[in-house]
């Protein structure tokens, strides 16, 4: 049940207070005359009008969640992608219009004013970007949710191309303030490091610990509404900032010691500078778990508050709280839970533990062992002494268990063993989410039974009825409405509204992709914004592209196994084939990616695209294809590349990606799939139809059996010319003359163990691709495979994924806010609202 918004009064009233708001704001907020405003002060003055708007919904919101006593959601993440608010705050209160006609009659175009806002780059890819969407979804279906992470003053560093490699520069998202965000001083926590444990006797003739830390830190928590589509509800974001517990130490100063006056400070802030330190060295693995540590601690101390603000005692704690770990980096709070339970509120074990199981919830991510977070024993023990003891009980009592089920093996003590005896004693952080918790899900159907079947086959078969799938999904308020408004509007003309709250209304369009006309304007909508991308791609990177071409994107973080080189070596084939003169569709190659900073093979294939990009492109004796990587690729990018992209590159090794959210996002606007059966992939392909999806490549399984059989990629090369001639060019430097050999390690990779399949797979999927070639030029056919696209992916809206998060592992209700009260009007003994 939705509830029923409440909007300002339509009509001239609307216009005049929607004006005067914003010119306020311009003069009390900026100090400056709609006249003189600059383009930023103009932004935020909008910004803030629009967010009072929204402060009213969330302080009714959060006061009917504690009149009600109600079961909350708390989703704990280590990154939130979520992009600009402005747009979609607007349009959430369906004010978009009104304030394009409101700020047109004075001169301000909307949409330049929204390009004004910096994404909030809070993110690396598709993790965070899915729970900007999750947290979204969760206020428009009126769910009691709240999200937890960390006010990285940097976020994901900027990428600047230099000489075709990538360079990271600090993306300074906050450096005019962020507009959205309340700062809550007055709610800081402390966090503790290092330090010792004290075993003391208690009252009861038992004993309880004492943790003496040696340092701590302070978060002060920062909070964003997040409103919902056409609703009065509006959840919580809180973001935690690390600042030091002693800022300045007076003493020094005044002894002449300046820096030493401010060391601690430094120290202390450094925990919430930087997205994902770069871990190569030892110190950046310290600070990535201060980091996890510091905002799981600030979190359960921030759920526990608020639920002893209700409650006199803990008998109720798992009814009323669900906590969600999203992936392995908050894993810690099972451990700092325990933690606050028995040692700061006198909790016997087993109690405590059964609250923890039953609010815990864990989300995986991967399937690549080196990506399950595990963390030098020393360094843990160092860092987190009590939460070692901690995580230490809870692996003996464990270990008991695994015994009388498994007995006579100590193979699966060894396998299932929190802490693990190898070369190097390390805590395994995956191991103690999936024992600390009741739900253990995948995020895609082929991803949570390759966790059942080999990730954690030995929990699976412990503990098989805590392992389930709940398959990803996208806001469409995000990725249709707002960033593809013709094509928002067109299914407006032939369904009607709604179907931004029930995607699965789509499935009405399937007759209309055999209308003529239908078919006519969609192909129109889709030359627009390609046109519209064109023009951006020359801005850019100052390279003209052919809007009849075939736009064929590959947009996604950089990584080997999602296979950026196999598409940048069927460019190379199809640069060889139309250089010879053969009758090559025009197609224009599209990459946007970032790789991480310590990743040195995915910046070289950052490295080979742009060379080959730089031939292609300049050689005058063919115009069939063009090759372009967009830099800095972020969300508000991708909004203007995905409504314009024919063709989605989906191919990653299959059995590697756990889901994928960009192969949704792009199938929603119409763009046909090449892929791999991985992932979601497979889901997309039974919905949209086989004939409607390029499938090609090796099954999971097959690249298993290859991987075993010791695979080369020089057998693939051997068989097949053209692709021999592609990999030597390559190698013998055609692209990057002055640079010989730099591609060396890259094609030795390849042609030996080929532990991706590039190779492997690159015959097969050169072979479909042809075939995307021949149906691309019957272009209404085409467009009527994408109408049938659109229409059949209503399943793939991150409304329904919550639903199901909500319904099968947290156990919450929706709450409807019906109206809005007086907010001066609030009962004495109530909590902070917000």
């Amino acid at each position: 049940m939705a509830s029923s918004p409440t909007f300002p009064p339509q009509g001239p009233r609307q216009d005049l207070l929607l004006r005067q708001g914003f010119v306020d704001r311009v003069r009390y907020a900026r100090s400056k005359n709609p006249s003189t405003a600059t383009p930023w002060d103009r932004f935020v003055a909008l910004s803030l009008a629009v967010r009072d708007q929204i402060v009213e919904r969330w302080i009714e919101t959060q006061r009917t969640y504690y009149e009600r006593d109600v079961k909350r959601a708390h989703y704990l993440s280590a990154e939130y992608l979520l992009g600009r608010a402005l747009r979609s705050n607007l349009h959430a209160l369906d004010m978009y219009e009104p304030y394009r006609k409101v700020l047109g009659e004075i001169g301000i175009d909307l949409d330049e004013l929204c390009e004004q806002e910096p994404d909030a780059g809070l993110g690396n890819g598709g993790l965070g970007r899915l729970a900007a969407c999750f947290l979204e979804s969760l206020a428009t279906l009126s769910l009691p949710g709240m999200g937890y992470g960390i006010r990285y003053e940097f976020g994901i560093f900027e990428q600047a191309i230099r000489n075709g490699y990538q360079v990271e520069r600090a993306d300074e998202w906050l450096k005019f303030g962020n507009p959205w965000e309340f700062a809550r001083p007055e709610y800081t926590v402390p966090v503790g490091f290092g330090g010792t444990t004290m075993h003391v006797p208690n009252e009861s003739g038992g004993f309880k610990v004492i943790w003496s830390p040696a340092t701590k830190v302070v978060g002060i928590p920062y909070d964003t509404p997040i409103a919902g589509y056409r609703t009065n509800t509006v959840n919580t974001l809180r973001l935690w900032a690390a600042r030091a517990d002693q800022e300045f130490d007076f003493s020094l100063f005044n002894a002449g010691d300046y820096l030493r006056a401010v060391e601690e400070k430094n120290h202390s802030e450094v925990i919430s500078k930087v997205l994902y330190p770069n871990d190569s060295f030892e110190i950046g693995r310290e600070l990535r778990l201060k980091q996890e540590y510091f905002f799981v601690a600030c979190s359960i101390h921030d759920i526990v508050w608020r639920y002893k603000k209700g409650h006199a005692d803990f008998s109720v704690f798992s009814d009323k709280v669900a906590i969600q770990l999203n992936d392995t980096h908050p894993a810690v709070a099972i451990a700092e839970l325990m933690r606050v339970l028995v040692d700061e509120n006198g909790l016997e074990w087993d109690e405590a533990w059964r609250h923890t199981v039953a609010a815990f919830g864990y989300t995986n991510h991967t399937l690549l062992p080196e990506a399950l977070e595990r963390w030098p024993l020393g360094l843990f023990q160092r860092l987190l002494p009590r939460h070692f003891e901690i995580i230490s009980e809870i692996n003996r009592r464990f270990l008991r268990e695994v015994m009388s089920v498994f007995p006579h093996s100590p193979q699966h003590l060894a396998r299932m063993s929190i802490i693990g005896d190898g070369h190097e004693k390390e805590v395994r952080m995956a191991h103690l989410a999936v024992v600390g918790s009741h739900s253990v899900n995948g995020v895609a159907k082929l991803h949570t039974d390759l966790i059942k079947s080999q990730l954690l086959k030995d929990f699976f078969e412990l503990f098989p009825e805590r392992f389930n799938n709940k398959t990803n999904g996208v806001t469409p308020r995000r990725w249709l409405l707002e960033c593809n408004p013709g094509l928002a509007t067109l299914i407006n003309e032939r369904i009607g509204q709604g179907w931004e709250t029930n995607l699965d209304r789509l499935i009405e369009l399937e007759p209309h992709a055999d209308d003529p006309e239908f078919r006519t304007r969609l192909t129109t909508i889709k030359m627009e914004n390609k046109l519209t991308l064109a023009r951006l791609v020359h801005d850019m990177v100052k390279i003209r592209i052919d809007p009849q071409s075939l736009f064929d994107v590959q947009i996604k973080r950089l990584h080997e196994y999602k296979r950026q080189h196999l598409a940048a070596l069927h460019a190379v084939t199809l640069y060889i084939r139309a250089k010879r003169g053969e009758d090559v569709q025009p197609r224009t190659l599209i990459f946007g990616a970032k790789a991480a900073p310590g990743y040195r093979r995915a910046k070289l294939i950052i490295k080979l695209i742009h060379a080959i990009a730089d031939t292609v492109n300049s050689d005058k004796r063919q115009s069939a294809i063009r090759v372009v990587f967009l830099p800095n690729y972020r969300v508000s990018l991708a909004e203007r590349i995905i409504p314009a992209a024919n063709l989605s590159e989906q191919i990653s090794t299959a059995g590697m990606e756990a889901s994928g959210t960009g192969n949704m996002k792009l199938s929603m606007n119409g763009a046909l799939t090449i892929g791999t059966l991985d992932g979601a992939n497979i889901e997309i392909r039974d919905a949209v139809g086989d004939e409607n999806f390029f499938l090609f490549g090796l099954t999971a399984d097959e690249v298993t059996a290859r991987r075993q059989e010791r695979f080369t990629g020089r057998r693939a090369v051997d068989g097949y010319p053209l692709l021999a001639e592609a990999v030597e060019l390559i190698r013998e430097g055609f692209f990057c003359p002055e640079e010989p050999g730099i591609f060396d390690p890259l094609v030795e990779d390849l042609l030996g163990y080929d532990p991706y399949m590039v190779l492997a797979d690159f015959s097969d999927y050169a072979h479909v691709q042809n075939k995307v070639e021949q149906s691309f030029r019957h272009r209404d056919d085409w467009t009527r495979k994408a109408a049938l696209n659109i229409a059949r992916v209503g399943g793939f809206s991150s409304d329904r994924t919550i639903r199901e998060y909500a319904r099968e592992i947290w156990g919450i209700e929706p709450q409807p806010i019906t109206s809005l009260r007086d907010p001066s009007i609030v009962p004495g003994d109530h909590p902070d609202p917000v």
